[in-house]
């Protein structure tokens, strides 16, 4: 049984999930369901479509047999899919949201010890893989952003097409609140928040206009702020107004970009010979930093002149896996848009004797 995660930073506790479940009891878990005799709790049907799935399957196809981590679980789609498509690898997930956790439970119970979930955030992943007793692992996979449920469901305050709580919180139980950076931030933090996260074009205008608004508490008010402070021309293109917005409160609230550069390091640093990390992102903030861990660690962070000789000693631990980040196909983008701003990067672990080149998988 894997033991309880504890972040070193936050001294947080994950709870462990997995398909090892405890024997169904009367008045156990009511309204939980039953699969091969043992009793689930209810957990949300999450109805997310997981983006480029059959990339993410392929890339994983060749991996030596091992642990898969998947830091961003969600509703397990991509994991289910690799582990059946791949008998010879076990699965470490987690996710701070315990929605997710239940949900993915319940979706990975078919593989029984093959599958542990936990609930933690990425960045925690060093200590949840040393609990699971994964020193190397043959693949890691981070599916940034936001699911589809998540946005669709008003009362966990993501989305603005639904009115709710303006809350954002992945892990809805600590932390403050999208609501409390509105409520709090000086005018100058809360543009600048808006330009670097969300791109917001016009985030001085936005940012004044949310202070003057103040108390803002729900999404219907905060979005209704942000499209009066959108000039009227630019509000005609572009899909809504607070998008942007939006955006940028989510990644703050979760601190999305604080912790991947090192949750990538750390993964690629585990990764045994041959096998490989995948990160879809789906904010130009986001990619910028998996281009640019995935490149230091493919040149061994090589600081010669580009175009000549390595004189250096830098080692390269990564193969690049396509030259350019890989983007959804247009049939996916048609019958999913919010597969639109997807973007796919990965790379292989080499063998310390062989030197880099750039392929496709």
């Amino acid at each position: 049984m894997v033991g309880l995660v504890r972040s070193p930073s936050t001294g947080r506790v994950g709870v462990p999930f997995s398909a090892r479940f405890h024997s169904a009891r009367p008045g156990r878990n009511p309204g939980g369901r039953l699969v091969g005799g043992l009793r689930m709790s209810p957990a949300p049907d999450l109805g997310h479509r997981p983006v480029m799935l059959a990339e993410i399957v392929e890339l994983f196809r060749t991996v030596p047999p091992g642990v898969l981590f998947d830091g961003t679980l969600g509703g397990a789609g991509h994991s289910r899919a690799v582990l059946g498509a791949h008998p010879g690898l076990r699965l470490v997930g987690l996710d701070r949201d315990p929605d997710a956790v239940a949900a993915a439970t319940v979706a990975l119970a078919g593989f029984g010890e093959r599958a542990t979930v936990l609930r933690a955030r990425f960045s925690e992943a060093g200590p949840a893989l040393d609990a699971s007793g994964a020193t190397r692992i043959s693949g890691a996979l981070l599916d940034l952003g936001v699911s589809s449920w998540q946005l669709d469901r008003a009362e966990r305050g993501f989305g603005y097409r639904h009115d709710g709580p303006l809350d954002m919180r992945m892990d809805p139980t600590s932390g403050p609140s999208a609501a409390d950076l509105v409520a709090t931030l000086p005018v100058g933090e809360l543009a600048r928040l808006l330009a670097d996260y969300g791109d917001e074009r016009f985030a001085d205008r936005v940012a004044r206009a949310i202070v003057a608004a103040r108390p803002v508490t729900t999404t219907g008010r905060l979005a209704e702020v942000v499209r009066d402070a959108i000039p009227a021309a630019t509000r005609r293109r572009g899909g809504h107004p607070a998008r942007r917005t939006f955006q940028a409160l989510r990644i703050a609230v979760n601190d999305e970009l604080g912790q991947l550069p090192g949750t990538i390091d750390e993964l690629i640093g585990r990764l045994a010979p041959g096998g490989r990390i995948a990160v879809i992102s789906y904010h130009s903030g986001e990619d910028r930093i998996v281009k640019d861990r995935l490149r230091r660690a493919a040149t061994g962070d090589c600081r010669c002149p580009p175009g000549l000789p390595c004189v250096c000693g830098a080692q390269p631990s990564l193969r690049l896996l396509g030259r350019s980040a890989r983007r959804p196909t247009d049939t996916e983008i048609a019958s999913n848009r919010r597969a639109e701003s997807a973007r796919l990067r990965a790379a292989e672990r080499l063998p310390t004797e062989r030197l880099p080149t750039e392929s496709q998988p």
